[in-house]
């Protein structure tokens, strides 16, 4: 099975947010096999018409450096970073996001509005956000930056692994 969980790091909270950063683990059977990260050019997604939110940068200013500094390293243009993220997630994968409108739908706006396909059917949406609420007593385990995509990504795919195997 081709499982992915997806993290985004955005500059609004509407599934018309503008992305800044991209990050995936691919995982199965208890473990995480693989992972993608790309920082994204805000310019760039504001330029297909995706959002800034004023909210939003204010909350990105009360955020650890270390979680800021990701944004320091090169980045591409939204459109390279769909085109990348599409060959890396393959055919048939099952993607998961943090809550059934955000993560998903987001990235899914994003496509739409670069005019390109989504790599992933509809139907292999999963949310990420609805499982945690019913499995309270499992505690996430942060990795790495909180609030740097990819490593958001592993932590929540290990947590919703050690929820399922229950």
């Amino acid at each position: 099975m081709n499982r992915v969980m997806l993290d985004l790091e955005t500059m609004g909270n509407g599934t018309n947010a503008a992305i800044i950063a991209i990050g995936a683990a691919r995982f199965d059977v208890g473990e995480i096999t693989d992972e993608f990260y790309a920082v994204v050019d805000l310019a760039s997604s504001v330029a297909v018409g995706l959002e800034i939110d004023a909210s939003t940068i204010m909350w990105w200013m009360k955020q650890s450096d270390d979680a800021r500094k990701q944004f320091e390293r090169d980045n591409v243009p939204l459109v390279e970073a769909l085109k990348q993220f599409s060959e890396w997630v393959g055919e048939d994968a099952e993607v998961w996001g943090n809550g059934a409108a955000f993560d998903n739908a987001i990235l899914s706006n994003a496509y739409r509005k670069c005019g390109m396909e989504q790599p992933w059917k509809f139907w292999n949406d999963r949310c990420y956000r609805t499982v945690k609420s019913m499995n309270p007593y499992v505690k996430m385990v942060r990795q790495g930056v909180y609030h740097r995509a990819v490593d958001d990504a592993k932590s929540q795919a290990d947590h919703l692994m050690r929820m399922l195997s229950r």
